[in-house]
């Protein structure tokens, strides 16, 4: 059975992470201490929900963490970081800090590692979100424990709900862009100045999710 973990404290782990050619490790003391943080878990990365809706909605919506006291978003997955650092790559995940936990201890401390074998994971994170202050848990969403993989409750619209109910979201704008118009590029430039968040289908998928007001260019 998941357990709820609030009003304890997150295990105390060390992640190996590789930045440019170095190797570097990042501490649960150096990730929670001091901080109010955010942290998201899901089944892999590139995996079809986790890279489709939750991690792109986090990374979306991470401004409006920040400006409501969130100092950090987490990013959790029991894969390496070599995986992790492509998939922020792919993801453009520039708002979020990406947490490989390759040896599944982190997850196995939080009593989420689960059996995924019948469709080639080995062991995996359980899908789930928590609201960690000063490396205590205050508050944790887990997902049901039904068959698959539900996604009901560990979304970011969920967590920032709970930070703050009355946070304004920001708005955002669908971009129908071709690959190399000028006109294209200074419109997605403008969007970004002005602090709309938008979804670009140029390149086959969204790169965000939500709904919001459609913008096309020629």
């Amino acid at each position: 059975m998941l357990q709820n973990r609030e009003g304890q404290r997150v295990p105390d782990v060390s992640f190996p992470i590789r930045v440019g050619n170095d190797w570097q490790t990042l501490t649960s003391a150096g990730l929670f201490n001091g901080k109010t943080v955010v942290v998201f878990s899901l089944p892999g990365a590139f995996t079809p929900t986790c890279s489709s809706t939750h991690l792109p909605r986090y990374n979306e919506l991470a401004p409006t963490f920040f400006a409501n006291g969130v100092d950090s978003i987490l990013c959790v997955s029991v894969n390496d970081t070599f995986v992790m650092n492509e998939w922020a790559k792919d993801q453009e995940a520039q708002n979020l800090t990406m947490v490989p936990d390759g040896n599944g201890e982190f997850t196995a401390g939080m009593g989420m590692l689960v059996d995924k074998q019948d469709i080639g994971f080995g062991q995996r994170s359980w899908r789930y979100a928590m609201l960690v202050k000063d490396g205590v848990i205050e508050k944790m969403f887990i997902e049901p424990e039904e068959p698959g993989d539900p996604f009901k409750v560990s979304d970011a619209d969920t967590m920032l709900d709970y930070v703050n109910p009355a946070a304004k979201k920001p708005d955002q704008v669908v971009v129908f862009s071709k690959v190399g118009c000028p006109h294209c590029a200074r419109a997605k430039q403008l969007l970004s100045e002005r602090g709309y968040a938008y979804v670009d289908p140029v390149r086959g998928k969204p790169r965000r999710s939500g709904r919001g007001r459609i913008a096309r260019t020629a």
